[in-house]
């Protein structure tokens, strides 16, 4: 499954860093809300602790 990225949020995934988009490209996510996002973000950031 490749990951998603909904039209809806595709400007705030842009203004990510190229790493950090990377990361969550990998995670084969779908991201169709600024709350999918979020939630990836916070388990990107869980994992580095």
């Amino acid at each position: 499954m490749a990951s998603y990225v909904s039209p809806e949020i595709r400007d705030k995934f842009e203004t990510l860093s190229i790493d950090l988009k990377n990361e969550i490209l990998e995670k084969n996510v779908q991201l169709n809300n600024i709350y999918d996002l979020m939630q990836v973000l916070e388990v990107i950031a869980n994992e580095d602790d």
